[in-house]
């Protein structure tokens, strides 16, 4: 699909600059835009959205990101819901155990997530730059701005200054290079095939995933009857440039299945690889990262754009309050970033690796080692409840203060509360206090939407933007109230 996209801003100076237009670029984009600051988002690829994504699974933690800005009910009708994952024909995860309003994972292309995006940031008012390339950045700490140089489609070279650079631009990232950054890590597995095809057989599963030790292969539909198939081999691993045909995926994907499904109509096929990496600093004075420009791994569990849409819900608000001078401590807000995000990058590429290397175990040990993991998942609930909760990105969790209430930097589940649901009073981008029924509205210096339990709960949570709880009491206290409200 090819749209016009919108006209530059007027200034040469913006208060943010996004680089990237995947999903993390655009959700970030939008929060900024809907908040009324101005944001331009910078793309090197011509404007069109491409059916070649990789991307498949939208987690119930992404799911209540994107209800929070309207759009979830929308992307669901594009794709389909599934109530457990399966894994090697043993292991199978629960969702419907989750305690969410989406206790599953959608099914549906990358496409979908990033044209309601697009949409939402357009409304809001983003910039949009497509067919322009970073060349470089430069930071001055006078002038309190950073300044892109980019090329446009015609190859002119121009700029443009921003109070705040974020780089969304993927693994390959512009952004991180122009910073000089390394990213640690390394290729875990090399020449995958990835294709999109018609099969002649229906898989008996919606999700069909196996590893058999020297291959595996993952199959997921679009909805209109075409498949993204992906399957490795250990037999045959030629680099990435080596060339590559159907009859080689239909190869793999009988060792791993049993069946080729009768596979046939490859529209695209190509070959890559799967990289661990994590860059050691999301920030660089005035420049951030984040999506697979911070960090990248395996497609196992399906957290790559999930973690990107992640850290860019918790990144926005705090831009936002800092620009609209809603903080008496804008570096502190800001490092909170990568000191919250950073152990979210690093236990996902810990928890995706591992799916990973259970797929590809051959030796009879760790076939052993499978069997033994993939059994105590099955039958021991907590172990289960756990691994569902990480995956799907419902029980992840920030580090809290010493001896702040045990809520504190936790998820906020979909209250229920006087005013209506709390995704929808987190529309607006604000703050949600949550109080007794007879609690006054206290004085605030943040934006705050003030709503009350239904109960008589006694417990009093402060609400960030992005649905952690910044601050809760089982009793009134005024001051410590006070100090929350004051960032």
């Amino acid at each position: 699909m090819t749209t016009t996209p919108s006209t530059a801003p007027d200034t040469d100076t913006v208060d943010v600059l996004v680089v990237g237009a995947g999903p993390t670029g655009l959700l970030l984009a939008g929060d900024l835009a809907a908040q009324g600051l101005s944001v331009a988002l910078v793309e090197r690829r011509p404007h069109e959205i491409s059916n070649m994504t990789r991307a498949f699974a939208v987690h119930a933690r992404t799911l209540e990101l994107l209800d929070n800005r309207g759009v979830a009910d929308e992307l669901i009708k594009t794709g389909t819901s599934l109530s457990a994952l399966r894994f090697f024909g043993k292991l199978s995860l629960d969702l419907s155990r989750l305690r969410t309003r989406f206790p599953f994972v959608l099914i549906t292309p990358q496409y979908e997530v990033e044209r309601l995006l697009e949409r939402r940031g357009r409304t809001a008012g983003v910039h949009f730059r497509y067919g322009t390339e970073l060349t470089a950045l430069h930071q001055d700490a006078a002038s309190e701005t950073v300044t892109a140089e980019l090329r446009e489609a015609d190859g002119r070279a121009t700029a443009l200054s921003a109070r705040y650079l974020v780089g969304t631009d993927g693994v390959r990232s512009r952004v991180r290079q122009a910073l000089g950054l390394p990213f640690p890590g390394e290729a875990v597995i090399r020449s995958i095939v990835l294709a999109d095809v018609r099969l002649t057989e229906e898989p008996p599963n919606l999700l069909t995933i196996n590893g058999v030790g020297d291959a595996f292969t993952f199959i997921a539909p679009f909805g209109d009857g075409w498949y993204r198939v992906m399957g490795w081999t250990r037999i045959h691993q030629p680099a990435d440039s080596a060339p590559v045909d159907l009859d080689e995926l239909r190869t793999i994907t009988r060792r791993a299945l049993g069946t080729d499904y009768g596979m046939r109509d490859a529209r695209w096929i190509s070959r890559f690889h799967s990289d661990e990496r994590q860059v050691r600093a999301y920030r660089t004075g005035r420049v951030f990262l984040a999506g697979d420009a911070a960090h990248v791994h395996s497609p196992a569990g399906g957290q790559g754009m999930n973690t990107g849409l992640q850290d860019a819900a918790n990144l926005s608000w705090k831009l936002a309050a800092v620009l609209r001078g809603h903080t008496t401590a804008p570096e502190a807000l800001l490092d909170s970033y990568h000191a919250e995000r950073h152990p979210v990058g690093t236990m996902v590429l810990r928890s995706s690796g591992a799916i990973l290397r259970l797929a590809m175990a051959h030796t009879p040990l760790q076939r052993t080692i499978r069997a033994f993991t993939t059994t105590a998942l099955s039958m021991i609930r907590p172990a289960s409840d756990k691994t569902i909760g990480l995956v799907s990105g419902i029980s992840i969790a920030y580090a809290a203060p010493r001896g702040a209430h045990p809520l504190t930097a936790k998820r906020a589940p979909d209250l229920s509360l006087r005013e209506g649901r709390l995704h929808q009073l987190l529309r607006d981008g604000t703050f949600v206090l949550v109080t007794p029924t007879d609690a006054a509205t206290p004085p605030s210096s943040i934006p705050l939407v003030h709503a009350h339990w239904r109960s008589d709960r006694t417990t009093t949570l402060l609400i960030r933007p992005d649905g952690y709880i910044a601050w809760a009491s089982d009793r009134s206290d005024p001051a410590a109230l006070r100090a929350a409200l004051t960032l």
